[in-house]
């Protein structure tokens, strides 16, 4: 079996936003936030903070992770993240804990990491047989520099060509400062995070580092336009018996791709079919509720062992036939749409999730908005919340 850690370096000297590492965003300390996702990312064995600060560890090991104390000689503004690293390693030798497989390195600066997108990173990594992988972001921006001469050209285009279209560039990528997975052998080896052969992994979180002031207040921005991951209504553990879903927007990611012969082919997760086996394994129901016609609907469903209504017209009214004959309560109902057609039954249902990137009236009428966008872990996020918060029973089926 693989093992996998996690370690988050945080120093307590910060000179751009003095304490940031501990300052609450949407009322829970960065570092605190960073520990949260690496706790339900499915592929961590246990989460380590080190950190030179008494405060940071205190906080750290509130939020369940276990403390290393950083020496101060690697403390400093000029210390690289790999001298923490490496140290944390050095640690886990020393107590006898045994060295990992694979190390993860996350920043709390990066306060919007989701554990869906930790264990999407590693995943790939093991899927690619790669030596190491890190979180990127696609890129579309035109980049100049200064010639030797002073005057302006282009780094990523040709700015003697006419302007590309961003859907005609070849797709780049950039890090987005988060999170960064990379086998402990050749780690120890080369002693950098890009050891051996990197993979990049696209990820939708938002890019936002946190290092200044300015980048705290568009930190607090984002977090105040998003509902919290917290409950609205009141609910009792268990209480939660059926799931339905939209289908385009939160099993895919809202794309489709059409051949020359005209069939389509969209995008979706396998991270989220493995949600909803945990689900159905606690005998909650499930049920895919689309307006979509196409085939890939049922083709998709057949495939998850999902009941499916296509071709739905009126959303509402089909939840309603559907419910009175699964004999459910609107509030023992959770519903996870993405477009303006499904807003009435997130409004009737008991829960109502919507994706990070859903359209603006299914954000409003969502209980709990998910960090991950719909066809990229979106699923899988909301059966992790549900279980995790014991909304759906806890007995496993078989």
């Amino acid at each position: 079996m693989t093992r996998v850690i996690a370690v988050i370096p945080a120093r307590g000297g910060s000179r751009g936003l003095p304490g940031k590492n501990i300052r609450p965003l949407g009322g829970t300390p960065l570092v605190a936030r960073t520990v949260d996702a690496a706790l339900h990312a499915a592929c961590i064995e246990r989460v380590y903070v080190s950190s030179d600060d008494a405060g940071i560890l205190k906080v750290a090991r509130a939020a369940g992770a276990h403390a290393i104390v950083r020496p101060g000689e690697i403390s400093g503004s000029t210390a690289s993240s790999e001298s923490a690293l490496l140290h944390a390693l050095e640690h886990l030798k020393a107590e006898q804990a045994g060295l990992p497989d694979i190390l993860v390195f996350l920043q709390c600066t990066s306060p919007f990491t989701t554990a869906a997108e930790i264990d999407l990173v590693v995943d790939t990594m093991i899927q690619k047989n790669a030596d190491s992988a890190f979180s990127v972001v696609e890129d579309h921006g035109f980049i100049w520099q200064e010639d030797v001469a002073g005057f302006a050209e282009g780094i990523t285009h040709d700015h003697s060509k006419p302007r590309q279209r961003r859907q005609d560039m070849t797709p780049r990528y950039r890090e987005n400062g988060a999170i960064y997975a990379m086998r402990v052998e050749p780690f120890l080896a080369e002693q950098t995070r890009f050891c051996g052969r990197t993979v990049l992994v696209p990820v939708s979180a938002p890019t936002i580092e946190i290092d200044t002031q300015e980048d705290w207040d568009m930190a607090e921005a984002f977090q105040a336009s998003r509902k919290p991951a917290s409950l609205r209504k009141e609910h009792v553990p268990g209480q939660i018996k059926a799931v339905v879903t939209d289908f385009d927007g939160v099993h895919t990611d809202d794309r489709v791709l059409v051949s020359q012969d005209g069939q389509e082919a969209v995008f979706c997760s396998r991270r989220d079919g493995m949600g909803l086996e945990r689900l159905r394994d606690r005998g909650v129901r499930l049920l895919i509720l689309s307006k979509e016609a196409n085939p890939v609907v049922k083709t998709r469903a057949a495939k998850l062992k999902m009941p499916v209504q296509n071709h739905v017209d009126d959303k509402l009214s089909a939840l309603e036939a559907w419910r009175a004959e699964n004999g459910l309560e609107w509030s023992e109902i959770a519903y996870i749409g993405n477009d303006i057609n499904d807003t009435a039954c997130m409004a009737a249902c008991g829960l109502a999730f919507s994706p990070a990137d859903a359209h603006a009236d299914a954000l409003k009428t969502a209980d709990i908005v998910l960090e991950a966008s719909g066809g990229k872990g979106a699923l899988r996020e909301m059966s992790d919340y549900l279980i995790a918060r014991q909304l759906v029973s806890s007995h496993r089926d078989g």
